[in-house]
C-alpha cells in the first residue's frame, strides 16, 4: 500500500516516503510508559509488516520508553529498516522539556540511544535545536554539531540531520558535515518552510515534517473537511496525501498508538488528489485564520 508513495534517499539508504513516528507510544505527554505496552509493540510490528522501513524515535521520548519498545518489538532489525533518532533535549522529572546541548550531554545521548536500541551505530541522528521548541530561532549551531560530527567520525553515527532549524543554520551545518535531512514543523496549515523545502529538494536533502497532522492540536479546517468529504476520506488522510504531493523530498512520520489509526494513516499513500483539490488545500496555508 505505501509503495505508491514512492521512495527517497536518506543518507546512503533508500527509504519509503511513508514512515512511522514512535513518539506517541510513550505515556501521556510523551512521558512514562504506555497504557498498553502490548498494544504499542503491536503497532510497531504492524508498521513494519505494512512495509514501513523508516522509524523515527528519540531516547528522550519517555524518556527511554520508545527505544525500549522498538528494541523489544523489532530486534534483531531487518536489513532495510532505518531507525532515525534525535538528541539535544532531555526530560525533567516533572515531564518538562529542556535543552541538553553540552558536549557531555550529546555524547551521553548518542551512547544511550545505541544501548537502548541495541545498535553498534545509529543510522541517522538529528540534532534538535530547542530554541522556541516548535519553531526555529537563529543562532550558531557550530559547537553542538561539531560534537556530533566527531561522534560520526568515531563510527557511532552514520548520518546527521538537523531539527527545528533555519536555512542559515543549514548553511552553517553543511560547512561542518553532510546534512541528510531536516525535521521542522510543517503541515497543510502551517507553511512557513515552503521555500525552504524547495531549496532542500534541489540539494537532495530529505525534509521530514513533524506534527504533520497538527501535533497536540489536531488540524481543523473547513476546507480540509470539505475535500475529505468529496474524496470519501478522513481529513487526516487528505492532509498526509497533500504532504506527499507537496514535494518528492518529503518523508512522512505520522505517529499513533492505535493499529486502526496506523492503517488509516498508511492508506493515505493511495489517495490521489485532483488538481482542483490541491488548489483548495494550498489555499489553507495562505488563510490567516488557519490554525
Amino acid at each position: 500500500m505505501i509503495d505508491k508513495a514512492g521512495t527517497f534517499k536518506l543518507g546512503d539508504r533508500v527509504v519509503k516516503r511513508f514512515g512511522y513516528g514512535a513518539m506517541q507510544l510513550a505515556g501521556p505527554g510523551v512521558f512514562g510508559p504506555p497504557k498498553d505496552r502490548d498494544g504499542a509493540i503491536g503497532v510497531l510490528r504492524e508498521a513494519v509488516a505494512s512495509g514501513v522501513n523508516h522509524i523515527d524515535t528519540s531516547d528522550y521520548y519517555g524518556p527511554h520508553v520508545t527505544n525500549h519498545l522498538i528494541r523489544e518489538a523489532l530486534h534483531p532489525y531487518s536489513d532495510d529498516l532505518v531507525i532515525v533518532t534525535k538528541i539535544g533535549g532531555r526530560r525533567g522529572p516533572d515531564a518538562s522539556w529542556a535543552p541538553a546541548m553540552a558536549p557531555a550531554d550529546l555524547e551521553s545521548a548518542v551512547h544511550d540511544n545505541l544501548r537502548h536500541l541495541e545498535l553498534d551505530a545509529l543510522d541517522v541522528v538529528n540534532l534538535r535545536i530547542m530554541g522556541k521548541v516548535h519553531a526555529p530561532s537563529e543562532g550558531s549551531i557550530e559547537q553542538p554539531l561539531t560534537v556530533l560530527a566527531e561522534l560520526q567520525q568515531q563510527g557511532l553515527v552514520r548520518h546527521i540531520g538537523l531539527s527545528n532549524v533555519t536555512p542559515t543554520q543549514i548553511a552553517q551545518g553543511r560547512r561542518i558535515c553532510e546534512i541528510v535531512c531536516v525535521q521542522n514543523m510543517y503541515n497543510v496549515a502551517r507553511r512557513r518552510d515552503d521555500s525552504f523545502i524547495d531549496h532542500l529538494a534541489r540539494r537532495g536533502i530529505a525534509y521530514v515534517p513533524f506534527f504533520p497532522l497538527g501535533g497536540f492540536t489536531p488540524l481543523q479546517s473547513s476546507a480540509l473537511d470539505a475535500v475529505a468529504a468529496d474524496l470519501q476520506a478522513t481529513p487526516m488522510q487528505v492532509a498526509l496525501a497533500w504532504l506527499l504531493h507537496r514535494s518528492p523530498n518529503i518523508l512522512l512520520i505520522p505517529g499513533t498508538s492505535s493499529i486502526g489509526h496506523l492503517r488509516e494513516n498508511l492508506s493515505a499513500a493511495s489517495l490521489r488528489l485532483p488538481a482542483e483539490t490541491i488548489a483548495s488545500l494550498d489555499s489553507i496555508g495562505r488563510d490567516p485564520k488557519s490554525p
